[in-house]
């Protein structure tokens, strides 16, 4: 179950990211409301909750997309206000979950745009930018197709592409606003895999948007979860994964069960 952090915690320097008494109200609608969170550095942490739980907006506070009405957002123990903005493009990288731009390029020429933070519009291409972006179409196993036009590409292609443009970045943390939504279970396992490796082969900060409890529960190192604009719990996948705490972020009627040869349970509606 929950337990509400102290308001001093959420300044440790080993954390990616902390939230104090942190809100947001748009259009006169309270979205978040008092979210006091830490976001380890070197995890892979998920945020999950119902639609419209305010997910998605706080993790655009955290990439500086939108600003808290009131509280603050550190990362690494700093106000995120204090960073400049290349600095801060520098160290983090968000991906959103409407993509609307770059279908018409290549996934070389997508992947090269991961290095802009480092040199801006007219900074010259260097041989250390092109080893960045070949690395990072390697790692996530897009080199093979790094001529292709992305707008050519499967759902799974596509989502590796974005994401080896942020590896390019060599941010120390990735933002992720629901990578594996539309695709099917089999990509979704795929891309959370990668992510996860990625993270912990590297030593990178993940927070990562998801829908399903149990695919948070399995790639992921913590899990905070909200409903109605508050955190309602935070802990490890077996912590949060038990049936009051589903049924307290869910408002339905769940159960878990130990899946054979796994670590983590599998939570399932009664």
């Amino acid at each position: 179950m929950f337990k509400a952090l102290k308001a001093t915690e959420v300044d440790e320097i080993n954390n990616a990211f902390g939230s104090k008494n942190v809100g947001l109200v748009i259009d006169g609608k309270p979205i978040l409301r008092d979210v006091n969170l830490l976001f380890p550095a070197g995890e892979v942490v998920a945020l999950v909750g119902h639609n419209g739980s305010g997910k998605s907006s706080l993790l655009k506070m955290l990439g500086r997309q939108i600003a808290p009405t009131h509280g603050t957002i550190t990362f690494g123990g700093i106000d995120i206000e204090q960073y400049n903005s290349a600095t801060f493009a520098r160290s983090v990288a968000y991906l959103p979950q409407d993509i609307g731009s770059g279908s018409d390029m290549t996934i070389r020429e997508l992947v090269n745009c991961g290095r802009y933070p480092w040199h801006g519009a007219l900074g010259r291409f260097s041989d250390l930018d092109r080893r960045m972006v070949q690395s990072a179409m390697v790692s996530t196993h897009v080199e093979q197709f790094s001529e292709r036009v992305v707008g050519t590409l499967s759902g799974g292609e596509r989502q590796r592409a974005w994401i080896a443009m942020l590896i390019a970045q060599d941010a120390r943390c990735l933002l992720l606003d629901e990578p594996t939504a539309a695709l099917d279970i089999a990509h979704q396992v795929d891309v959370l895999s990668m992510v996860r490796r990625l993270a912990h082969e590297n030593g990178r900060s993940v927070v990562i948007v998801l829908h399903d409890i149990n695919m948070a529960a399995r790639f992921c190192d913590r899990i905070h979860a909200l409903r109605e604009g508050r955190v309602v719990a935070s802990g490890t996948p077996r912590q949060i994964v038990q049936p009051d705490t589903l049924n307290e972020i869910y408002g339905v009627a769940m159960n878990v069960v130990d899946a054979p040869g796994q670590i983590y349970p599998l939570a399932y509606v009664e």
